[in-house]
């Protein structure tokens, strides 16, 4: 079911009012709702993999409890490794088994050996599986760490575990933030259930408007780019860069959104990463509740950054390395954390990865600054250099992409692969990029006005280029469903 579907809007109305009129003076029963909703929201796609998350739920709650239990660190590691193995095996088959199964493949083919593969399986990737296995190992983290006690309530643990909206692609919830929310009681306000409209408003913007009209666009440069100058492939990766913003950005508002509506607040997942002065502030801003979710359980345990300069680096190797690959089975994707994790370490080793953690760009004026803007296109630049190999389908398309680029560079015209004028998305890209400057403060307000007239304006203009842009013939589902 996606979120921009009418059938996902009448779901969502039919939720909300029960959950307000018929399930309002019972937590218990909010919560039931809850778990029947999002079991429902997610078996649209396939009903099937409902067991992988209900296992996944059980063995998570019940290892949470056992942590809990033991007082002996030994017994309390092992049923820690219980959940990783369990949640990272069941990731491993379903994500991973026949990449690196044809990667082995491939590696024997170098030594002069010609085999073919009788391992391969028709293994289909369950929507939302990196999600979802990531919030609950969390849990049984943050048990095993003290950080939380475990839950009795198996019903509202389920319900965490499955919560609609950000069950298939995130924010990746901690059980301290959302865990403790679906627990306590909620009671229904008007502010907070408006404010949530208005992120759902935004999200469908940067979902239809953004991310879908660029998308065709995208699809045709990145799939003929043989045939296509460098000034084309140079706006195909740009293209790119906010098609792809636009797409998870707008997921995620959509799901802090229609959180919102239900009294729950999800952490914010986007800071308007595209402004970023240094590449730690990209992941600062950038996908925050996985970049957050590697920090705690992953560059911390591992040492972080409390030992030696060379550990420290292995450390930051390790948590882009895994990151790339959590995005998909592909050498493309650990290649693109490669590059990421190569413009990070100098950041690191002369001590401004910390830099710009509490103020934003044009800070205290209107304008940001010479070294402001300059800083922040350099890692626009590397940032959409590194898209390259995200997007393409193999490394070698990806290095034939930046050899016409660097090689066999020209300059012409791009026609669209539909005819519709380009000058049109041009002045599009401008005005998104403009509007969210504006607002770059208040990532959870984006229609602050003070003039009544003026958002209503915003509004009307919204919604008009929502009906504008929307194609039924292209695929509307959203880019991060696949990892």
């Amino acid at each position: 079911m996606l979120f921009n579907s009418l059938e996902f809007f009448i779901f969502l109305v039919i939720v909300f009012v029960l959950y307000w009129s018929a399930f309002k003076n019972s937590t218990k029963a909010q919560n039931g709702l809850l778990l029947i909703s999002s079991y429902i929201f997610y078996g649209w796609w396939d009903w099937r993999f409902l067991s992988l998350i209900l296992i996944s739920t059980i063995v998570d709650y019940l290892v949470g409890s056992k942590i809990d239990s033991n007082k002996n660190k030994l017994l309390r590691k092992r049923w820690l490794w219980v959940s990783v193995v369990f949640n990272v095996g069941l990731l491993g088959f379903f994500k991973y088994y026949n990449f690196f199964i044809d990667s082995w493949v491939d590696m024997i083919s170098l030594f002069g050996y010609d085999i073919k593969s009788v391992w391969t399986l028709r293994v289909i990737l369950p929507v939302g599986i990196s999600f979802y296995t990531f919030q609950t190992m969390s849990y049984s983290f943050d048990i095993y760490y003290k950080k939380i006690k475990p839950t009795r309530d198996f019903l509202s643990f389920a319900a965490f575990v499955s919560f609609f909206p950000q069950l298939v692609a995130g924010p990746i919830e901690r059980a301290s933030n959302l865990l403790s929310q679906i627990i306590n009681k909620r009671t229904f306000n008007y502010n907070q259930s408006v404010g949530g409209i208005k992120l759902i408003l935004w999200g469908l913007f940067k979902k239809m408007v953004i991310a879908d009209a660029l998308a065709p666009i995208v699809d045709d440069i990145f799939t003929n780019y043989n045939s296509y100058p460098a000034s084309t492939l140079v706006l195909g990766v740009v293209f790119f860069s906010f098609q792809i913003y636009g797409d998870f950005s707008g997921y995620s508002d959509i799901a802090i959104g229609t959180a919102k509506l239900f009294g729950i607040e999800l952490m914010s997942n986007f800071k308007f990463p595209y402004f970023s002065r240094s590449i730690a502030e990209f992941w600062r801003r950038w996908h925050i509740s996985l970049s957050e979710w590697f920090r705690y359980y992953v560059y911390i345990p591992l040492g972080g950054s409390r030992k030696t300069k060379l550990i420290s680096i292995r450390n930051i190797i390790i948590v882009f390395l895994i990151s790339g690959l959590w995005h998909g089975a592909n050498w493309t994707f650990v290649f693109w954390g490669v590059i990421h994790a190569l413009a990070f370490i100098p950041v690191f080793l002369l001590g401004k990865n910390t830099n710009f953690k509490n103020d934003v760009i044009g800070e205290k004026s209107l304008f940001p600054g010479i070294y402001e803007i300059g800083s922040a296109l350099l890692v626009f630049f590397m940032v959409t250099f590194s898209w390259i190999f995200f997007r393409s389908n193999t490394i070698r398309d990806s290095f034939y992409f930046i050899e016409r680029i660097i090689i066999k560079f020209s300059f012409e015209t791009y026609l669209h692969p539909m005819g519709y004028r380009m000058v049109d998305y041009y002045i599009l890209v401008v005005l998104f990029v403009l509007y969210e400057y504006r607002i770059r403060k208040d990532e959870r307000n984006p229609f602050k006005f003070k003039s009544k007239l003026v958002k209503f304006i915003v509004y009307v203009i919204i919604i008009f280029l929502m009906l504008l842009f929307y194609d039924s013939d292209i695929d509307r589902s959203f880019i991060y469903f696949q990892f």
